[in-house]
């Protein structure tokens, strides 16, 4: 049995706004698989699911974003200096606005989107030269070792660093963003509006991959999702995450 991420979901008062945006910040398309849900991911024959690309599902809630920020965020990679600049100009025309959460002199640049969702334009770094445009799916966590721990369990992703202050995983497959765990001391106040999907591979139990996540700490969670087809969960650190119904075989 195993996990996957295979897409970060966000809330949106207007997900087709919020879609539009994400496909145009990252070149990807959009399409729609219900009312109220915009799904963005790589065009060109990509096939859903494949680690070389986790994409996007914006949901429409009614809900506004809150002023706290998101402990769930995307890095994206760029190339060269001269890429990171043009990035950056390219994401505000689209309606991208710069955000202070308190990063100080840091050679990234941290924007939100139209909604207020934060995001960061990294500067190069050799490790992200292979990620495709999402550099990284970021997490704000208390302790990356436990969060570590807990991961390297439930998915079946493997585990690249980890330290007190970070902790990273990326596909074995070798390909995609890393999933990186950064301590925080913010205390967890609002309901995540950023969160992963995890995917079972064909053929296996959902319902026997949540009481395996359960076994190693993670809780379920109501938010009042009703009859879904998805299992909505936490992790022991309270990060919302969802395990969908896994493709038939």
């Amino acid at each position: 049995m195993a996990l996957r991420p295979v897409q970060v979901n966000i809330k949106a008062l207007d997900d087709s706004a919020v879609g539009r945006f994400w496909a145009q910040a990252l070149g990807w398309g959009v399409s729609s698989e219900a009312p109220g849900v915009t799904n963005v991911e790589p065009t060109g024959g990509f096939v859903w699911p494949d680690p070389v690309a986790v994409c996007i599902d914006v949901v429409t809630v009614p809900e506004p974003k809150t002023a706290t920020k998101n402990r769930v965020h995307l890095d994206l990679a760029t190339t060269s200096a001269a890429h990171q600049t043009e990035l950056v100009t390219r994401l505000k025309a689209l309606g991208a606005t710069p955000a202070d959460v308190g990063q100080g002199d840091v050679p990234w640049t941290v924007l939100a989107d139209p909604e207020g969702n934060e995001f960061c334009v990294l500067e190069p770094r050799e490790i992200y030269r292979d990620t495709g445009p999402i550099a990284a799916v970021v997490v704000d966590c208390a302790d990356p070792r436990a969060m570590a721990r807990f991961w390297d369990e439930a998915i079946d992703w493997t585990l690249h660093k980890v330290t007190d202050e970070q902790a990273a995983l990326r596909s074995a497959k070798g390909v995609g963003p890393y999933l990186e765990f950064l301590r925080t001391s913010d205390v967890h106040t609002a309901a995540d509006r950023v969160h992963l999907d995890l995917l079972p591979y064909p053929g296996d139990d959902q319902e026997a991959e949540v009481a395996r996540l359960r076994a190693l700490g993670a809780t379920d969670l109501d938010l009042g999702q009703g009859d879904v087809s998805w299992k909505c969960m936490s992790t022991p650190e309270g990060h919302e995450f969802c395990v969908l119904r896994p493709a038939k075989a």
